[in-house]
């Protein structure tokens, strides 16, 4: 067989059950290593087909066409320079020796080698034909260098047959089958050697079985060993099987994220997947759905099925299991003798908790720390009530709710039903507020609190929801940041890059639900409000002006993504409000792509870099020292212009407004051509440059226009 025909080649490691959250993630980096190193060797052919495989427990790839021996190749290697590697006789020197018997390449003599120079000095490069790899000798290269660069989430080290040896891996490995075409390749891992037998399902297969091809390992593992070896084959038939279940049971499984996750979960923990149907009393329906929901997906790993009219939960539930069976009845009533105990604890936790009003959970806060440099969860509470009712007051919105809300937003972490699922926190604050009759506005509230962000315009409905919103925001990046906790390179723990966002969102939907007057909730403003809520000497003195720059920085770099950079630099550059940020940038978009705006741009840089260097204060203009017709000419357009220009950007038309003022680039343009600002006249001088600094504060009210130029 010549070096030039190929086989498929299949590799496969056998383990322990594998961790499930990391399976998908682990099948496919061990086949993209193996395809990384063998590529790098030449030893796979140009048009070579790859597939990925993983089970609970197995990694597996799969190449449709491998080289036995990779083809010989030229290479070209770079030595050193040529005054160190040679010596004055030109003959070679004991450090290139040294290299090249490193190198392996100590037959060659000074005359074999190539001499260049790079433009600084001459290099030695050894060329020749390397003889190419033999696949048993790749392969293993490959075998270890995809083990060690596996994305394990946590190493763990076992001892291996022998008693003495140890190895680490993500999980103890049982078996490693290596064959091209029907050949076994010798290699080894893990301390296994490599072979033909592998493992099936470990109830539905009697015994281990031989591989007889690559080509035919996939067929024999699921028709002798029952597992479907492929991970996204696998979870497509579960996805299948799950719908055509809850269609024949006139359901759904519903369409939040968490169907998806758990479908990835569950995939990566059957081998043989078989979809059964479970049922539980329908007395637990009275337990909040969410409860009930929660733990049959996080702690049964079941699918819970909705009525598709109501979208309300159903008392069915479908069952993924690892076994397919004649009579599935003890499985399915296995299960559901292990989810009824759950669904009580569920009621239990939910009964007892509303024997106590929320707002009587509050005094047991005190007792709940949420960071020791900034006090309990009711020292947080106070704070954020505060803010609440500060903006309340900004907004116009009714105070006392705002308050209200923000007292009641933290009562149900010392909840019995909170305590077990730490996810339902807001969730089960609502249905207590909603269960002690508060206002539905205060339930929403809590409800929403924990919210990423905003997506809807805010209504009067949804006010006290959108205070609350904006005033934990605001509590939680003016108190961790000024302890000293600011996100650094990945690190974020108090997650305050998604709290700027999230602020942000806020003022954005205020603004687009018409809830915000005319500066009526400044940024820094409310950031110095919560900031003077909390004990003197808490903060660093800089807190306030860090945070704002923060909040300003992830709005650059969010709208970054769909605007150009000039444009964004240009108008945040001001530190607009930030219900304005978006209208600003959009007119500032359009006013780039106008004939006058390269000019004014330019203009405007120049004008900012002739006031930097004004000495003292800019003097007021004086018209009677406008001597030359062009800078008449340019004070005329300004009066002109300002007030036509100011209104519209008091009334928020930016569009306009820069549509005004790119009617003075004619005046511009001619001032410059005309008039030597600096003059040697004092006073002359002066006026000019107060003449600029008004034209400056003319162009630079919707966005520093600066930063518009090339």
């Amino acid at each position: 067989m010549n070096a030039s025909t190929t086989q498929p080649l299949l590799i496969e490691l056998f383990t322990e059950e594998l961790p499930p959250k990391a399976l998908q993630q682990l099948g496919q980096a061990f086949s993209e290593g193996l395809q990384k190193v063998l590529g790098e060797q030449a030893l796979l052919a140009p048009n070579c087909e790859v597939r990925a495989y993983a089970t609970p427990r197995r990694l597996a790839a799969w190449f449709s066409a491998a080289y036995q021996q990779a083809e010989d190749q030229p290479y070209t290697e770079k030595l050193m320079p040529a005054h160190i590697g040679l010596d004055a006789n030109g003959e070679i020197a004991p450090a290139l020796a040294k290299r090249l018997a490193a190198k392996g390449l100590e037959h060659l003599k000074a005359s074999d080698l190539l001499r260049e120079s790079d433009g600084k000095q001459d290099y030695l490069y050894a060329s020749g034909i390397a003889t190419g790899a033999a696949l048993k000798d790749g392969l293993q290269e490959a075998l270890e260098w995809s083990i060690t660069h596996l994305p394990i989430p946590k190493v763990m080290r076992y001892q291996l047959a022998d008693g003495v040896s140890s190895v680490r891996f993500v999980r103890p490995a049982h078996g490693l089958v290596a064959l091209w075409g029907s050949d076994i390749v010798p290699v080894s891992a893990l301390g296994l050697q490599a072979g033909r037998q592998t493992h099936g399902h470990r109830f539905m297969c009697d015994a281990p079985f031989d591989i007889r091809d690559a080509d035919s390992w996939a067929t024999q593992v699921q028709e002798q060993g029952w597992v479907v070896p492929s991970f996204e084959t696998r979870r497509e038939q579960i996805r299948t099987d799950l719908e055509a279940e809850a269609k024949r049971l006139n359901s759904t499984l519903g369409n939040d994220p968490e169907v998806e996750a758990l479908l990835n979960e569950v995939t990566a923990l059957v081998e043989y997947p078989t979809v059964y149907v479970g049922q539980f009393d329908e007395q637990f329906l009275q337990v909040p759905s969410e409860c009930l929901i929660l733990t049959m997906r996080l702690n049964q790993k079941y699918f819970p099925l909705f009525d598709p009219a109501t979208q309300k939960l159903t008392n069915r539930f479908l069952i993924v299991s690892n076994m397919k069976v004649d009579d599935p009845s003890n499985i399915i009533e296995g299960n559901e003798r292990v989810v009824r105990p759950r669904l009580a604890d569920a009621q239990f936790f939910f009964e007892t908790d509303r024997k106590q009003t929320l707002a009587e959970r509050v005094p047991t806060l005190a007792g709940s720390v949420y960071h020791n440099k900034l006090g309990s969860q009711l020292d947080r509470i106070e704070r954020l009530q505060s803010v609440a009712g500060y903006i309340a007051t900004q907004l116009g919105a009714n105070e006392e709710h705002a308050r209200r809300a923000a007292l009641l937003a933290k009562a149900d972490l010392n909840s019995n039903m909170v305590g077990e699922f730490p996810e339902l926190q807001g969730v089960m604050g609502a249905y207590y507020a909603q269960g002690d009759g508060e206002s539905e506005d205060i339930v929403l509230a809590i409800r929403e609190q924990y919210r990423h962000r905003l997506d809807q315009p805010v209504t009067e409905a949804s006010l006290t929801q959108a205070i609350l919103f904006l005033a934990e925001r605001a509590e939680v990046l003016v108190g961790i940041w000024g302890i000293g906790l600011a996100p650094t390179g990945e690190r974020d723990p108090y997650a305050l890059r998604r709290a700027a966002l999230g602020l942000i969102s806020a003022y954005e939907q205020l603004q687009a639900g018409a809830q915000l007057k005319a500066n009526s909730l400044n940024l820094d403003t409310l950031l110095n409000t919560t900031a003077s809520f909390f004990k003197d000497g808490a903060l660093a003195a800089d807190t306030v002006e860090a945070v704002q720059a923060f909040i300003y920085e992830r709005y650059r770099n969010q709208l970054s993504n769909d605007y150009e950079r000039s444009v964004v630099d240009a108008v945040l550059a001001l530190r607009p409000p930030l219900e304005q940020v978006h209208a600003r940038i959009q007119a500032c978009a359009s006013f780039a792509q106008r004939p006058e705006a390269e000019s004014l741009a330019a203009a405007n840089k120049r004008v900012s870099n002739l006031l930097k260097k004004a000495e003292g204060e800019l003097a007021t203009l004086d018209d009677k020292l406008l001597v030359e017709p062009a800078e008449r000419e340019l004070a005329a357009k300004i009066e002109q212009l300002q007030p036509v220009a100011q209104a519209q950007f008091e009334a928020g038309e930016f569009d306009a407004s820069l549509a005004t003022l790119a009617q003075a680039r004619g005046a511009v343009d001619t001032f410059f051509q005309d008039v030597m600002v600096m003059a040697e006249d004092p006073a002359v001088r002066a006026n000019r440059l107060a003449l600029l600094a008004k034209l400056h504060a003319l162009m630079n009210q919707v966005a520093d226009l600066s930063r518009l130029a090339n």
